[in-house]
């Protein structure tokens, strides 16, 4: 049984975080269509970190969240000026009764955890949690990942209905997280799958990486000038000194408009030079 609350606007604008980083613009028609995991938080005790959870979900592209007998009922007014809009930019949360009710239609349940359990299940981190909830939803599952009370978590009840355990791992003593945080730090690793995330990129603009045409004639006239300068004071020593600055070069990755203006700069230095001769 799903009860479905229409979402009113409510508008405290004194009480919302500003929105930094975000642009509405940006947010794609089909974005709550995308494939992805059910958020579920069972028996939440304080509309902030509902808003708190809505706002991270938001932030890794999650727009799915379901609530189990929240204890200050819904909608929440607290929860709408937490959340920093999110709520309002995401589809009208789902209220149930009970967890069995909110996982009815899910096939694969992840149950989240912070307490060694005496149940026998697969405990995975967020990282591999997150490729594996990937996995299964591109076999066509539905998944869900269950939240605990914030006074006490998931109770053994309650991750006996989940297939496998996520336990964040952190400080043996002090692991304690606030609610927002958990269901960030869980789906942001969803968002490194699903957005395909690069681990180092370099952005340069409208600039684009020098050839190794561009490069190498840069590298050539820097060359040609420290030899005319008498930078290379033993011959036998300049090949290996001229490699290692080469290679310091190499290193930074240059653009065809930094090459530009390292050309500047040795046309700047070698003008000053035969002005002064």
């Amino acid at each position: 049984m799903v009860i479905n609350y229409s979402l009113p606007k409510l508008f405290y604008s004194a009480m919302f975080a500003p929105m930094t980083g975000t642009n509405k613009n940006t947010l794609k028609p089909d974005t709550h269509s995308i494939p992805q995991p059910v958020i579920v938080l069972v028996n939440p005790q304080m509309g902030e970190n509902i808003g708190a959870t809505a706002r991270a979900m938001l932030n890794c592209g999650l727009c799915h969240l379901r609530i189990v007998n929240p204890r200050d009922g819904w909608p929440n007014e607290r929860a709408e000026a937490m959340s920093s809009g999110a709520l309002d930019l995401m589809p009208p949360v789902q209220i149930y009764p009970t967890v069995a009710d909110a996982i009815a239609d899910c096939h694969t349940i992840y149950a989240t955890t912070a307490r060694p359990r005496d149940l026998v299940k697969p405990v995975l981190n967020p990282r591999h949690a997150a490729k594996n909830i990937t996995e299964t939803i591109k076999s066509g599952q539905k998944t869900a990942i269950l939240f605990g009370a914030e006074r006490a978590g998931l109770t053994n009840d309650e991750i006996a209905f989940a297939h496998k355990i996520i336990s964040i791992p952190l400080n043996p003593g002090f692991s304690s997280l606030n609610l927002g945080q958990s269901v960030l730090l869980v789906a942001y690793e969803w968002s490194q799958q699903a957005f395909e995330a690069p681990e180092e990129h370099l952005p340069t603009g409208k600039s684009q990486p020098a050839t190794a045409a561009e490069f190498n004639n840069f590298f050539n006239r820097l060359n040609e000038e420290l030899t005319k300068s008498r930078f290379y004071r033993v011959d036998e020593m300049k090949d290996i000194i001229s490699r290692n600055i080469k290679s310091l070069f190499q290193r930074a990755n240059l653009t065809d408009q930094e090459i530009s203006t390292l050309h500047g700069i040795l046309t700047a230095l070698t003008r000053q030079k035969n002005n002064n001769e």
